[in-house]
């Protein structure tokens, strides 16, 4: 069963949505401002979310954004506006396409489908490597063990997870505060002092030169990244 996520803040719209994604067999759940949204998000797995541009607490663009540091999941963002340029904002900041209101619930669901085919398809076609070589580098996804010039380093579970998601995602910037929110998770009491700490530990492990890093570097003012 295909799990929908539907954000827009118009509940009149939301309800005609779910009523008729749930006669094609779809589970739907429902958010009516940015900061809810995201709430599910985080703690769900969805299929596709339909996201609406004007919401309240956080824009859907904002929503976008976020949701875009920890998940791939395929977003379509609803708009009343007509302007070319929030469709293009839209795309820029990770949406997957984008439907003009006021719609037609059929073209929503043929959009939803046609998204989900695609999606499907790239997931066959990509297998996730349980092993990752980088250089002298080399990730035991699975057994979340890491090698540095074919000595293993002793990682505490933490330190590997913030590796990993900075490994497989070279040369992206990470902030603090999203490494928290992937690596804890949105519900950890600490801050991103807990990152900061973790990073040092880290790069005193697996760097020659922890002042002069090989792995994980600092982009100053924004983040950490691997290249």
């Amino acid at each position: 069963m295909s799990r929908v996520l539907v954000v827009d803040d118009e509940k009149l719209i939301v309800k005609g949505i779910r009523f008729s994604l749930e006669q094609d067999g779809m589970e739907v759940d429902c958010a009516y401002d940015g900061e809810e949204a995201l709430q599910y998000a985080r703690s769900n797995q969805y299929d596709i979310v339909l996201l609406d541009l004007m919401l309240p607490k956080l824009s859907g663009l904002e929503v976008c954004q976020q949701i875009r540091e920890f998940s791939a999941v395929p977003i379509v963002m609803l708009t009343a506006k007509g302007e070319d340029m929030d469709k293009i904002l839209g795309l820029e900041y990770g949406a997957d396409d984008y439907i003009t209101k006021p719609f037609n619930i059929l073209e929503v669901k043929a959009r939803i489908k046609a998204i989900m085919r695609r999606t499907i398809k790239k997931q066959d076609s990509k297998v996730r490597p349980s092993i990752v070589e980088e250089g002298d580098m080399k990730l035991d996804l699975e057994g979340k063990r890491v090698y540095i010039a074919g000595r293993e380093i002793n990682l505490t579970t933490k330190e590997f997870d913030v590796l990993e998601l900075l490994v497989t995602n070279p040369n992206k910037v990470f902030s603090r505060e999203s490494l928290l929110k992937i690596v804890w998770g949105s519900d950890y009491p600490g801050d991103v002092r807990t990152v900061d700490v973790h990073i040092r530990r880290l790069r005193e492990k697996i760097e020659e030169n922890p002042s002069e890093p090989k792995y994980v570097h600092t982009k100053w003012g924004i983040g950490y990244y691997y290249a």
